[in-house]
């Protein structure tokens, strides 16, 4: 059984590879290695004991695109992570996330349209959600007005998705969303590789941690929280990545309602700013230099996922804690500077 993953050499991606691998799909990677390295390649087979068959390739070339499945007409799935995924850079440079986020989604589905029988899985996101109008978040809450080009196009994508499906019997999609992923594999052999500055918290941490940052900028204090700052639904990217293989295997094996599903993914449970800086220094051992600065545009106050439909309709759930999570971003973040 031949699975596609692009962008299966990125962060959550290259998870998602392991754990198709240890369940025994063969996998095909798509990556054009704009913000990843060939040598996370490495690191999945080491882990695996699996080589993965890898092509570099960038999705926006239409003929590319339509030459692969042509080459590998035994696809029997996709799972879609090849985006571009820097909030601030989409607002930066909107066109490019616009190309490269929603052409490369309509080429390939372009591509599945053809065959008699298609599985496909899109890297969606709780940023569709907006701010919420109520806590914890269940799949049915109204989507809001992004705010960013890249919360945008995940909001277009899944409904670029969901008219394919009215017109296609031969296409079964699920659209995943998911929370905020962290940590790194138990192995330490793949994990989070930003490139640059961080945008997102845990690595800025780890990074913080190990003294590559001098110091961990907290985005306000006076959010109507607890402790006053943002509070997020930190999952584990293993976790995280044994959903993708949860939703593969329900389309497979005929289980989906619908020909098109959609689940939140998460773990259920909301934790502060100042909450994984303190759980980050108890697993560590070590003590975070931050400091508390005015709020960020678009920061939204609260968001955490109501699980109850993935647990009980992909059975699955989420199983490693907020502190599993830190420490293996430790762990990793040692490894790479050694």
């Amino acid at each position: 059984m031949k699975i596609l993953v692009t962008g299966g050499l990125g962060f959550i991606g290259s998870h998602v590879v392991v754990e198709l691998q240890n369940e025994g799909f063969e996998v095909v990677i798509i990556d054009n290695l704009s913000n990843s390295s060939e040598k996370v390649l490495d690191g999945i087979t080491a882990i695996t004991g699996k080589q993965a068959i890898f092509e570099k390739m960038d999705l926006r070339d239409k003929d590319k695109v339509q030459d692969f499945f042509k080459r590998h007409h035994d696809v029997l799935g996709v799972i879609h992570f090849a985006a571009s995924k820097a909030v601030g850079e989409s607002v930066e440079k909107p066109l490019l996330y616009y190309e490269n986020n929603l052409n490369t989604l309509i080429y390939i589905l372009q591509e599945l349209s053809k065959k008699e029988s298609s599985h496909f899985i899109f890297s969606s996101s709780c940023t569709v959600y907006g701010q919420a109008d109520t806590l914890p978040i269940t799949e049915s809450a109204p989507i809001k007005v992004a705010e960013s080009p890249y919360g945008n196009t995940k909001q277009i994508g899944e409904e670029i998705i969901k008219d394919t499906c009215k017109i296609l019997n031969n296409l079964n999609a699920i659209a995943l969303r998911y929370f905020n992923p962290i940590g790194a594999h138990e192995t330490a052999k793949i994990g989070e590789l930003p490139i640059g500055v961080p945008q997102n918290l845990v690595p800025f941490i780890t990074q913080t941690g190990i003294g590559l940052r001098d110091q961990l900028s907290v985005f306000g204090d006076d959010y109507p929280t607890e402790d006053g700052t943002c509070i997020r639904d930190y999952i584990h990217v293993v976790d995280l990545a044994k959903a993708h293989v949860a939703a593969l295997k329900r389309l497979i094996d005929g289980k989906n309602q619908t020909n098109y599903e959609i689940f939140n993914v998460g773990t259920g449970k909301g934790s502060s700013v100042l909450e994984v800086i303190n759980a980050f220094e108890e697993v560590s051992k070590q003590k975070l230099n931050y400091k508390i600065v005015g709020r960020r545009e678009g920061d939204i106050i609260s968001a955490y996922a109501d699980t109850k439909k993935a647990n009980e309709v992909l059975g699955w759930r989420a199983e490693s804690s907020l502190n599993d999570a830190l420490l293996s971003a430790w762990n990793w973040e040692k490894k790479i500077r050694e």
